[in-house]
């Protein structure tokens, strides 16, 4: 058993550029990382189940007699390349025609805007964009405690990310209930280092009113130094006037509409 858990962590490990970088998005140190993977040391529970989070797996799952578990992963990534849009639903001349320029837009962001659900509040959530065979695609998820001592609730969004004429168009849903689609369109970045994209979000409140909504939204690049788990660990609902907050931030989030306006318009 240990030796197919190896085996498949292996395997899981291969999916990444490099093991350092899937030791970064764990925020595993790599010599104790590397115990794991020869058999050593089998990861304590806490740090076991931050490796499934990342890789999309059960614990039990790295149980699994290799060939079965190869089976399973190979499955499980077909089954998120249908969900993240790919030719089959895209057509392939648009895929390809969107992929010119957003290599310089990978990597992870804090999203910020309006909280649909809880009104009156801003919402911190990570982003994290990256380059695979079909394309860009990304993965966002929402952390949020609605009041103290109360059970932290997370949603998990995937999706494809393309650059047409000048706009970064983003289109994701919700993995783990299944109960949203959500659009967010991006000024893209024409300084030497992207640091804010800014645009529109639309979306629904996530609560039983389930009311279609429409934000102003700010991505804000995250430190080469941010670890992954440090970066959720701030998500969450944030009060607008939280002096911990950029003003000229907060100021691009605002969603009023200027006199003479006829439309809800994103602003840069």
């Amino acid at each position: 058993m240990q030796d197919d858990f190896v085996a498949n962590l292996r395997l899981l490990c291969g999916y990444y550029p490099s093991i350092a970088e899937v030791c970064r998005r764990l925020d595993i140190n790599r010599a104790q990382f590397n115990r794991y993977l020869s058999g050593r040391h089998r990861p304590r529970h806490v740090t076991l189940q931050r490796i499934c989070d990342l890789f999309g797996v059960e614990s039990h799952e790295l149980d699994l007699p290799h060939a079965e578990f190869r089976t399973l992963v190979q499955a499980g990534r077909h089954a998120r390349s249908a969900a993240f849009g790919l030719p089959t639903e895209w057509p392939s001349e648009l895929l390809s025609q969107g992929q010119e320029g957003m290599a310089r837009y990978l990597g992870c962001y804090f999203e910020y805007y309006h909280s649909m659900s809880q009104p009156g509040w801003l919402i911190r959530t990570l982003v994290c964009l990256e380059a695979r065979e079909q394309g860009v695609v990304y993965q966002r998820t929402e952390r949020m405690r609605v009041r103290s001592g109360a059970r932290t609730c997370h949603n998990r969004y995937h999706g494809l990310a393309v650059r047409l004429a000048d706009r970064l168009f983003l289109v994701d849903h919700e993995t783990l209930n299944g109960n949203e689609v959500t659009q967010t369109i991006l000024f893209p970045s024409f300084q030497s280092q992207v640091h804010r994209l800014t645009g529109l979000k639309l979306g629904v409140a996530d609560n039983s009113e389930r009311m279609p909504c429409c934000v102003r939204v700010v991505y804000e690049r995250l430190g080469e130094r941010m670890s992954v788990r440090r970066a959720l660990s701030q998500c969450g609902l944030v009060a607008p006037d939280d002096p911990t907050l950029d003003p000229e931030l907060r100021d691009r989030l605002r969603n009023d509409i200027a006199p003479g306006e006829q439309h809800f318009r994103a602003r840069h």
